[in-house]
């Protein structure tokens, strides 16, 4: 076992390596340009390398490790800068922001994508990986719904491309309308669709608006469980009526009820994050380290976005075709602006 481990990790070496260096010329770029950031500069010069250098296989392994895990790891090390206080304040001020957009995002999902002739299984990916936290819930859904990986593709594409977008807009956008850093977090943390473009939009425009953006989207992030749960629950009916009338699957073999796969439902990071944020609130972190940690966890951001940025594929956002893409900007737009003017409404902007 350990001399796999050795294996993979001199596998990932030179994509992380490359990361590593993206995310040390995106921080100098950061600091020239703060207006645009380190994390969007990273993504940026990740996904050119990616579309005309053509780095290839031998940075696939660091580059997919990198985007993942050291994204992961950057927001357990933010979590050594919260208090529990601050967490249960932030997440019960979002409850309300948080479950409009969402409540939006799936009957948006429903209506518009019946009215573009999209495949149930599509909608339902494309509508909760936009109003929950992305690929994360795509794929915990697929695990209870089992989706063709067809359609896993074509929401991973779909929700991966107004990513991108929204890091880049979502900052120049949030200080056109004067937002305040509160503001902002809230409106990344609700209206950005996965994890690693909440931080990258957020903290591009402060750290403050990092900050509150993370607690905003891990607290959304616990929304897979209870919308999983629901699902599971509504596939095992259906695979007990076509048990009933003796359906079979396509393959001829009889069809099994779904169940939850709970370590795909709660992202372990998460647990860790709110570790950290308990070890910092019984004094366990030393005031003195937070800046240096806040350095260290802005960092890691700029090399994970390096490696989504590095692993940016147009051919799968080409294959996703017009009607996903069409459902999911249309998802990303109603979610943006229902967002900001929930906002207004609870008096949050």
């Amino acid at each position: 076992m350990c001399g796999g481990s050795l294996a993979a990790m001199k596998k990932r070496l030179p994509g992380l390596a490359l990361c590593v260096g993206i995310a040390l010329v995106a921080t100098g770029l950061g600091k020239l340009l703060p207006v645009v950031g380190a994390p969007v500069f990273g993504i940026v010069i990740g996904a050119i390398i990616a579309a005309f250098l053509k780095p290839g296989a031998a940075t696939d392994a660091g580059a997919s490790w990198s985007g993942k895990y050291v994204l992961q790891a950057s927001v357990v090390v933010f979590g050594t800068g919260l208090s529990i206080r601050q967490v249960l304040q932030t997440g019960w001020h979002s409850l309300p922001v948080m479950l409009g957009t969402l409540a939006i995002a799936l009957l948006g999902a429903w209506l518009i994508g019946r009215a573009l002739g999209l495949d149930g299984d599509v909608r339902t990916l494309i509508g909760v990986g936009t109003g929950i936290c992305g690929a994360s819930a795509i794929a915990a859904t697929q695990s209870v719904i089992r989706a063709r990986s067809a359609d896993v593709a074509y929401a991973i594409g779909t929700i991966f491309t107004f990513n991108v977008i929204a890091v880049v807009t979502f900052p120049f956008i949030g200080r056109a309308l004067g937002m305040s850093d509160h503001s902002f977090g809230l409106w990344a943390g609700t209206a950005i669709n996965d994890t690693s473009s909440v931080v990258a939009a957020s903290f591009s425009f402060s750290a403050a608006a990092g900050a509150y953006g993370i607690v905003v989207k891990l607290t959304r992030t616990l929304m897979i469980i209870p919308i999983t749960i629901a699902l599971a629950l509504y596939k095992r009916r259906q695979d007990a009526r076509a048990a009933v009338a003796g359906d079979t699957a396509v393959d001829g073999s009889a069809q099994t009820p779904a169940r939850v796969s709970w370590n795909r439902v709660v992202p372990l990071f998460l647990i860790w994050f709110l570790v950290a944020v308990v070890v910092d609130s019984l004094g366990g972190i030393p005031g003195s380290w937070h800046p240096y940690l806040s350095e260290l966890g802005s960092f890691m951001i700029t090399v994970a976005l390096a490696g989504i940025g590095l692993g940016t594929r147009i051919g799968v956002l080409r294959q996703a075709g017009f009607r996903p893409l069409a459902l999911g900007a249309s998802l990303w737009v109603l979610v943006a602006l229902s967002s900001l003017g929930l906002q207004a409404v609870t008096h949050t902007l």
